[in-house]
């Protein structure tokens, strides 16, 4: 094999490593990220333990606790999986060049053999060898074969260098795998035995809530009426602003004496100035990517109708998403727009509705807001503290929504993983 054939061999390798290696890497940011999320939640648990109500909200915690922990076993499962992978790959390759090693060693040896025989049946020096030739012509072939054979012999040491230095460089790569390896299938251990210490936790909470379920679900049914009525004020808020909207533009289209410039668009959707239509244009390219409304904290409730998480036979129905935080956390815009209302429900906490062109996004459950109505504001920008409910283990939630002028959509799919 060329000295050239090997150098190609070897950038293959490195490639393939690389790929795994890239793979190795994206598994190392989500076991990150995920790493993240599990220690906000356990910070929002230890916090459920320090009030002596709350059980309903530290069994939410710690569900989300061990779907977490599943999910991180999970990625360690797929990591092993592609080291796994990693260490076969490097195993084929250090044989073939061990075997390829061992075959330029002998091929090596037989050349050091020829010039050992030849110097030895001439019983000469290579200069002798030459000048001892009966003719010019018989020197000049003398010399070349000389030439080619130390040429060989030269080449042959350089392939065995070459070829020693992977070997030494695949072995290090071997030997890190395989400590990665041990390390996750370690991490993956301890993981399991925590995750068996949480699932019998849920069941003893589990067990416990059971025993008051008929009044636990009295409560959900007024807890869901509330939720009903919020999101009932939130539509009436929203359906205020795009009459209120389209009123001034034909009011201001009728002083300009312009029936052009009057609204035409339908009366369930905003008729949208240019600056309007830009703020709309870049939240819809932004979709998948805007940050969440707040710094730290877990999705708790999804949108959609979902089976509530401890009571049989209840669902729950969610206008938008529910993110649990540590105790003090702000919400925040997730994109720039002008700060439509600010209100409170009698028996609920304060909301903010903030409009990004035909866009909306709601924000409740506010102990206190920093905004009022006609502000901009900016992406990221801090807008209230959410409230945290002392009477149920110190539970910090928002709950979170996106309109399409009248039309309520998943938030999920618009908010940065």
């Amino acid at each position: 094999m060329k000295i050239k054939t090997i150098a190609i061999l070897l950038m293959i390798t490195l490639a393939a490593a690389g790929c795994y290696g890239q793979t190795r890497n994206q598994l190392e940011k989500k076991k990150k990220k995920l790493n993240s999320e599990m220690q906000t939640t356990q910070k929002m648990i230890k916090q459920t333990e320090k009030s002596r109500k709350g059980a309903e909200n530290k069994l939410l915690l710690t569900k989300q606790s061990i779907r977490q922990g599943q999910e991180y076993i999970n990625l360690l499962n797929s990591e092993i999986t592609v080291l796994d992978k990693d260490i076969d790959s490097i195993k084929t390759v250090k044989d073939d060049y061990t075997n390829k090693l061992e075959q330029l060693r002998r091929e090596y040896a037989v050349n050091i053999k020829m010039l050992y025989r030849q110097s030895k049946r001439n019983s000469m020096t290579e200069i002798m060898y030459i000048i001892s030739a009966d003719n010019l012509t018989q020197g000049i072939r003398r010399f070349r074969y000389l030439q080619q054979l130390s040429a060989r012999r030269k080449a042959k040491a350089v392939e065995i260098g070459a070829i020693t230095d992977s070997l030494v460089s695949q072995e290090t790569q071997l030997t890190e795998n395989r400590l990665m390896k041990e390390q996750a299938m370690s991490e993956r251990e301890e993981q399991q035995r925590r995750l068996e210490a949480q699932q019998i936790s849920q069941n003893k909470q589990l067990n416990s809530l059971k025993k008051k379920e008929s009044e636990l679900k009295k409560k959900q049914k007024q807890q869901q009426a509330q939720i009903n009525k919020l999101n009932q004020k939130i539509q009436a808020a929203i359906e205020a602003e795009i009459a209120a909207q389209k009123k001034k533009q034909e009011e201001e289209a009728k002083k300009a004496g312009n029936k052009a410039t009057t609204p035409s668009s339908g009366n369930n959707s905003y008729a949208l100035s240019k600056e309007e239509k830009l703020i709309a244009g870049n939240f819809e390219a932004n979709r998948g990517k805007l940050p969440r409304p707040v710094e730290r904290g877990n999705i708790t409730g999804h949108f959609g109708v979902h089976p509530h998480p401890y009571l049989d036979q209840v669902s729950v129905n969610n206008k938008g998403i529910y993110i649990q935080s540590p105790s003090g956390t702000e919400a925040r815009a997730v994109f720039e727009g002008v700060v439509t209302s600010v209100f409170m429900l009698q028996g609920a906490n304060q909301s903010i509705i903030i409009r990004h062109g035909n866009y909306s996004t709601v924000y409740n459950n506010l102990s206190s807001v920093y905004v009022k109505k006609g502000d901009k504001v900016t992406a990221r920008q801090k807008i209230g503290k959410i409230f945290t409910d002392t009477e149920n283990g110190n539970k910090t939630e928002l709950y979170f929504l996106i309109y399409k002028d009248r039309q309520c959509l998943n938030p999920e799919a618009w908010l940065a993983r």
